[in-house]
């Protein structure tokens, strides 16, 4: 366990000094550059050069751009590669009950490349200023009509620089005989308003449709529903974001962004405020009755206030059993003029007034239980019961909570086909941003999914497969964060290397059984061997007393043989002496541990 532990402490100091060592590095680089001489410029730029071609990783695959082209019927399509404002037209409107100083649409836009562009060649519409007012806008080839064909608008969006408070939607403006594009404002009206939009913390992503009530002939906006996505990521993460509104004449709609839906609906259905009005209303002049009784509980009127109630007996008494602690110091205050005060040399004492030292804690209190007249500590009061109230019943007059009646609505009316909205002739961005430099891109209306997707395929998927060529991978960017932030390098080795060798020293290490060479130095016996020894034991003793009965029955038999003459009796005494010895030798070889029988069970 000591020896875990060991490892977990050994990592982590790895760790710390791994940054130590790259801040260390950090410090020596910068004193390094301050104290360069200018003579070794020239030298250090070559090694840096050798060194950069030998190290350089391969070049990322390159992506050739090529202007998309629509592959159908389209209504409208820009993808701004001419580098122009060619078909665009700028307002010179001012917004009304505005101050004539920020009332002008004189937002500067361009067409330009992205700034951190992985695409060369590629072009955008940029919102360059920021804190003004913007307006721009481009004649439908066409204009497009509600019938029985869907509506697509899709186009790109970058917040190069991130996004404070400020939109990036786009107006489709209604055909009307007064819409005249150099006067594109705020109030000109419009059919659809689609797109990002974002203020404070709260983003945004509008789907808004202006109605037409049939009855009055006005129009109202509808909102869609908001989405249950987490739409930040596309305001700060600085990439290109695709949006596309997909309408459809069965009135279902889609919102999509980087081709995922993250909203869909009914027009019908989905909307706030509902597209048809309620059938009924609230009568307005209906009043409820004087004697119209709404309490559900009401007290008790036959219950009686019990004798022994005591309205007047305080919350909190004193301890009667109380002691005031011994050393108690009852002539001392708790605070005291500081000793140590001077009055300040600039005192003025018609103006400031008497002076008088500064209280400070009595310093005879420190070690005394307390200081001052000593009272009572206060505890709850058995006997409160406070102020007394009937109990609460139900009211057998109860008619519940009173609503005006229901009548019919007079102006209700039923449109069953909103999609059917006002038909639309230009396309527009009416904005106002506190972010500049917000880049626009590869505009198109149509009626065909197909269509759109391999405008998206050619536009923004390029820009996608670029980026991707040219991000690092998964180890590359851990490595470059902890660049940044060295003490990433810890976070990587207690969440990487310290459970891999938690696992193996958990995995690997168990009860170490001691070796036979640690038995021979210490004499202890084997567990596995003393039970052997044992039976070695009991079986040696069996075969010596077989040895021992084998040589009594011999010396019998030499005893009772009669020997013909002393010469072979000598013989046979010798060939005895020899064979003694042999058999010693044998029953030593016999007893070794090495020529022992395996013991049979």
């Amino acid at each position: 366990m000591e020896l875990k532990w060991l490892l977990c402490v050994t990592l982590l100091a790895l760790g710390i000094l791994a940054v130590q060592a790259h801040d260390m590095d950090e410090d020596n680089d910068a004193d390094d550059v301050v104290d360069i001489e200018d003579d070794l410029d020239d030298g250090i730029e070559e090694v840096e050069e050798s060194k950069s071609e030998t190290s350089s990783p391969p070049p990322a695959p390159k992506v050739t751009y090529r202007p998309p082209v629509p592959t159908g019927e389209v209504y409208f399509a820009e993808s701004f590669d001419k580098g122009t404002l060619d078909g665009w037209i700028l307002s010179r409107a001012k917004k009304d009950d505005t101050d004539d100083e920020i009332a002008k649409y004189d937002g500067k836009w361009e067409v330009q490349d992205m700034k951190e562009t992985k695409l060369p060649g590629d072009k955008g519409l940029v919102m360059v200023t920021r804190a003004k007012h913007h307006a721009i806008s481009s004649k439908l080839s066409k204009p497009f009509v509600f019938d029985t064909k869907p509506l697509i608008i899709q186009y790109e969006v970058n917040f190069q620089n991130g996004i404070e408070c400020g939109g990036a939607y786009v107006k489709l403006l209604s055909k009307t005989p007064e819409l005249n594009l150099d006067q594109f404002h705020d109030k000109t009206p419009y059919t659809i308003m689609f797109g990002p939009d974002k203020c404070g913390e709260d983003y945004k992503l509008h789907f808004i449709f202006r109605h037409k009530n049939p009855k009055t002939g006005k129009y109202e906006e509808k909102h869609a529903k908001r989405p249950d996505a987490d739409l930040k990521t596309y305001f700060t993460d600085k990439k290109t974001h695709l949006y596309t509104l997909v309408l459809n004449p069965d009135n279902s709609f889609e919102i999509l962004v980087d081709q995922t839906v993250v909203n869909s609906g009914n027009l019908l259905n989905d909307m706030s405020p509902p597209v048809n009005p309620p059938r009924e209303i609230e009568d307005p002049n209906d009043q409820k009755p004087e004697d119209w009784d709404e309490r559900p509980k009401i007290p008790d009127p036959d219950a009686v206030k019990p004798d022994d109630w005591d309205e007047d007996a305080p919350a909190k008494i004193a301890d009667e059993n109380a002691v005031k602690p011994e050393g108690w110091l009852d002539d001392e205050p708790e605070y005291v003029a500081d000793p140590d005060a001077e009055k300040p040399e600039d005192w003025d004492e018609d103006m400031d007034g008497e002076w008088e030292a500064p209280q400070i804690a009595n310093p005879k209190c420190e070690t005394a239980p307390g200081c001052g007249a000593w009272q009572r500590p206060m505890i709850d009061n058995p006997n409160y019961k406070g102020k007394w109230k009937p109990p609460m019943i139900d009211n057998v007059n109860y008619q519940g909570i009173w609503k005006p009646r229901k009548i019919p609505n007079p102006d209700f009316f039923e449109d069953l086909e909103p999609f059917k909205m006002t038909p639309f002739s230009a396309v527009g961005l009416e904005l106002w941003s506190m972010t500049s430099d917000i880049f626009f891109d590869n505009f198109i209306i149509c009626t065909e999914r197909a269509v759109a997707d391999d405008w998206a395929s050619d536009g923004w998927g390029l820009k996608k497969a670029a980026d991707g060529a040219a991000e690092p991978g998964v180890v590359g960017q851990m490595m470059a964060a902890a660049e940044e932030r060295p003490w990433l390098w810890v976070v990587y080795i207690l969440t990487v290397a310290l459970p891999v060798f938690l696992v193996v020293l958990f995995c690997c290490s168990g009860k170490k059984q001691p070796s036979a060479a640690e038995y021979k130095k210490t004499d202890a016996p084997q567990p596995d061997v003393v039970d052997d020894e044992k039976e070695e034991e009991k079986d040696r003793g069996e075969k010596e007393e077989e040895e021992e009965e084998e040589d009594a029955n011999e010396e019998k038999l030499g005893s009772d043989a009669d020997l013909g003459s002393a010469s072979q009796e000598e013989e046979e005494e010798e060939e005895e002496e020899d064979r003694k010895p042999a058999s010693e030798e044998e029953e030593t070889v016999n007893r070794s541990p090495r020529n022992r029988k395996p013991r049979k069970d």
